[in-house]
């Protein structure tokens, strides 16, 4: 039984969402502050948070942030705070996952168990990751499609391996230039980025323009749009 921790100081809203995970057969601990949630994280072992932005003594951001510091529990955040920048700040500060209320329960449960698929796959520090049509051989930085090899870049290469790591989970653009910075040791700026991604879609798309893998997400980033077996984040 995976046990849930939500974060959240709307009554009405908690009944129906703990009512819910309940019946789906998840444990359920409920916290209505950020010092509640300290209070459960320290006394217990949570499989998941689904999260709350604003609360009675800050916002789920604080916690979020305090909790990656030496922690990677899958979250989700749940709020009614649907723009970009708000999307993109829980995403950057290592969130798996972002709602926005009112919640659909199907889609909720859904993405939950992806979510912690996600996480209870064992690392593993394979040589060769595959994706459907592809095969990638990390180490030797070669990628093929469809036993085809695909000549990629440096960058492009890094690129393709950060997005297959996280398959089907948004990387926000900023998270993407800050690694791809942190890796080659050169500035990568907003602009370059997206020429990058246009690049790696012409050597790996089928029709770059309707990108089948190499998805954008509007004003948040990109996800890699099917499976990988092999990989580690």
């Amino acid at each position: 039984m995976n046990h849930v921790l939500l974060v959240e100081d709307d009554e009405n809203f908690v009944f129906g969402i703990e009512y819910t995970l309940t019946n789906e057969g998840y444990e359920v601990t409920h916290a209505g502050t950020l010092k509640e949630a300290r209070d459960a994280l320290a006394q217990t072992e949570i499989e998941l948070i689904l999260l709350d932005i604003n609360l009675p003594d800050g916002t789920g951001y604080e916690l979020c942030k305090e909790i990656r510091v030496d922690s990677q529990v899958p979250i989700i955040f749940l709020t009614a705070l649907d723009e970009e920048m708000n999307v993109v700040a829980g995403l950057d500060l290592g969130a798996d996952d972002y709602m926005t209320k009112p919640i659909r329960t199907k889609e909720l449960l859904s993405r939950i168990k992806a979510v912690l698929r996600r996480h209870s796959r064992p690392e593993q520090h394979s040589n060769i990751w595959k994706s459907e049509e592809f095969e990638v051989r990390v180490l030797e930085g070669i990628v093929f499609k469809n036993k085809k090899e695909v000549p990629l870049t440096t960058l492009e290469l890094r690129l393709l391996l950060m997005l297959m790591s996280h398959p089907k989970q948004i990387c926000s653009r900023t998270s993407i230039l800050e690694r791809l910075w942190d890796v080659s040791g050169e500035f990568i700026d907003d602009n370059t980025l997206s020429v990058h991604i246009r690049r790696l879609r012409e050597k790996v798309e089928e029709t770059p323009a309707a990108p089948q893998y190499i998805v954008t997400i509007r004003g948040v980033g990109y996800k890699w749009n099917a499976e990988t077996t092999g990989a580690y984040r």
